[in-house]
């Protein structure tokens, strides 16, 4: 799959040159010229790589950064700094908003291809992204819980899990059940952008399992949320019968009839709130442990750990 680059630079000679260079690779590229549209344009079309340039009107290159390491939707892609300021004070505001690499004006065109490719190449192993739900994977949910224990700062992990999925999976078949997996995470993301306060991490353990590393004061309303945004979309997920009878009705291998509710979705969370963790483990192990409290419970709900120590 071709790799698509926003390239954002307000000088129309040098947006035409990345172009031009990075087009004669295979790459697909579009063009912002300012830092505002640049971070609409990269929520609503999801580049792989952006190649930043520093001095933008609107808002500047290094803000651009920080609106896009917040939002889930572009919290992994990759970025590279382009500019014609050198001082280390601005090398260090880049990297310190989320820049990936450094590119300095006037540049190389080769040398801008391969740092390009390079970001490319480490951004895919650490993304390891779902193909079915584009969310990044276990090693780049890991890597954020290591991030967070490292800063010290305060989070929460919440693992998000459906419950009665295989039943729905049965009675459908893969295809509308990889649907139902998309509607959640896209679920999920909705939610995490409606409470930017949290910065929150989006990423996709695998199969109908999710994963959403936050700040933690903001853990209990992303969950709340997610739970009353997932139960809003579940009747669409259901044939207009089923939809009207409340459940799923069908014969198993055995030839027993079954019954089955709707899909609800459990969510554990753990916070540093509540206790320090030492490991990622630590915390993936007490939010999975809270995912079975909620899962106790009929209909969606989540359940966070407050016991202290």
């Amino acid at each position: 799959m071709t790799a698509s680059i926003l390239i954002v630079e307000d000088e129309d000679d040098i947006a035409q040159l990345v172009a031009i260079n990075l087009q004669a690779e295979g790459f697909s590229t579009r063009v912002a010229s300012r830092g505002d549209d640049a971070v609409d344009v990269a929520v609503s079309t999801r580049p792989d790589l952006v190649v930043l340039d520093l001095m933008l009107p609107g808002i500047d290159g290094v803000e651009v950064c920080r609106q896009l390491r917040k939002d889930p939707r572009t919290a992994s892609t990759g970025i590279i700094m382009l500019t014609a300021r050198t001082l280390p004070s601005d090398r260090i505001a880049g990297l310190e908003a989320g820049a990936d690499d450094y590119v300095d004006k006037p540049f190389d065109p080769g040398e801008l291809v391969a740092r390009v490719q390079t970001a490319l190449r480490r951004n895919r192993q650490l993304r390891a992204t779902s193909p079915l739900t584009g969310l990044p994977g276990n090693f780049e949910i890991e890597a954020r819980l290591d991030a967070r224990l490292a800063d010290g700062d305060d989070f929460a992990l919440l693992h998000i899990d459906l419950d009665n999925f295989k039943a729905y999976n049965d009675h459908y078949g893969f295809l509308r059940g990889d649907r139902a997996i998309v509607v959640t995470a896209n679920t999920v993301v909705q939610a995490a952008t409606e409470v930017p306060e949290a910065s929150a991490f989006v990423g996709h353990i695998g199969g109908d399992d999710f994963a959403v590393v936050c700040d933690a004061l903001y853990a209990d309303a992303l969950a709340q949320l997610v739970v009353e945004r997932f139960d809003d979309q579940v009747p669409e997920l259901y044939d207009e019968g089923d939809r009207d009878a409340g459940y799923i009705e069908y014969v198993d291998r055995s030839g027993d009839k079954q019954r089955h509710a709707f899909l609800t979705v459990s969510i554990g969370v753990a916070s540093t709130l509540v206790r320090p963790f030492t490991s990622a483990v630590e915390a993936a192990s007490i939010a999975v442990e809270l995912k079975r409290y909620a899962k106790a419970v009929d209909g969606s709900a989540w359940r966070m750990d407050r016991r202290r120590g």
